[in-house]
């Protein structure tokens, strides 16, 4: 396994969206995502893995030991059987083979951590080895994203368009265009806060140096090589580090969390760009201990 990072790190992304839609609710039409108390926009944690997962695929396609575990049109049974293949290990003699080495969980578990990235960053939940009695079918990643919010309130919109192509040839000949329906966020402005642990890092998946790196780039350009019509221009604005000196911490996340704040410039007009906002982190209220890194 890779040398796991020694430090502790929390961090907070910015990102932002003119006219696309973020992240669709399947349930709700695929209409944004919105907190129905406050009007605030939501995106999952769950989309943002998939950017970063994403991005490394693109950058590191085919470089050993960053794969991606959770990809479309890959079964995971697929990907764990590649363990088994690599250890020689036979899924009907498992429970012999463990008593003979007791060590089989945790190789298979370093196996599948040192090839696949996301497994090493994330964690993953592997079905294969759950249902063969093997510990090592949950591993718990040191890398955690909240989900995303809004800084202010957004107003989704449903917008009317229309289309020349004619999805019937009967319906050709009784009219020239077909209408349909765009959801979109005219602007809005999105915080997520994210989690480091170098002590799962040491202890489980040997996340390391390098990964951390590419982490970080993988944030910054997330949407980068993940354009499309349905999500207009999005741009994470800034990633904002805090490091440890030590691998448990020195300082409460949330407390770090609280000298970050986003304000509008003029509270009395509804922003419709990141010029719009002003991001201060108040390094007074940063405990010693923590050093403050601003990425954009």
């Amino acid at each position: 396994m890779r040398e796991a990072i020694k430090n502790r790190y929390d961090f907070v992304i910015l990102f932002d969206v003119e006219n696309g839609n973020p992240n669709g609710d399947p349930d709700n039409g695929n209409a944004p995502r919105v907190d129905l108390d406050t009007g605030h926009g939501i995106v999952t944690d769950v989309c943002l893995k998939r950017k970063i997962r994403n991005y490394v695929e693109t950058v590191k396609e085919g470089e050993p030991g960053y794969g991606i575990y959770i990809k479309e049109g890959v079964p995971l049974n697929t990907s764990d059987a590649s363990a088994f293949a690599a250890l020689s290990v036979d899924e009907k003699k498992i429970p012999a083979m463990k008593k003979e080495d007791p060590e089989l969980d945790k190789k298979i578990r370093d196996f599948m951590c040192d090839r696949f990235f996301d497994i090493r960053t994330f964690g993953a939940v592997m079905t294969t080895f759950v249902k063969a009695n093997l510990n090592c079918g949950q591993v718990r990643g040191p890398v955690q994203i909240s989900f995303a919010r809004s800084v202010d309130p957004v107003v989704p919109q449903s917008l009317t368009i229309t289309r020349v192509a004619i999805t019937k040839k009967e319906d050709a000949e009784k009219k020239k265009t077909e209408m349909g329906r765009k959801e979109i966020v005219p602007y809005g402005l999105y915080r997520a806060e994210g989690f480091v642990s170098a002590n799962l890092a040491r202890k489980v998946t040997g996340f390391g140096e390098a990964d951390l790196e590419l982490l970080w780039e993988a944030i910054l350009n997330m949407f980068e090589h993940d354009r499309s019509a349905a999500r207009g221009k999005m741009a994470v604005r800034e990633l904002i580090i805090f490091k440890h000196d030590s691998e448990l911490g020195n300082a409460p996340a949330h407390k770090l969390f609280d000298t970050v704040t986003v304000k509008k410039k003029n509270p009395d007009m509804q922003p419709r760009a990141f010029e719009d906002y002003e991001v201060e982190v108040c390094g007074e209220k940063i405990p010693e201990g923590v050093t403050c890194i601003r990425r954009n």
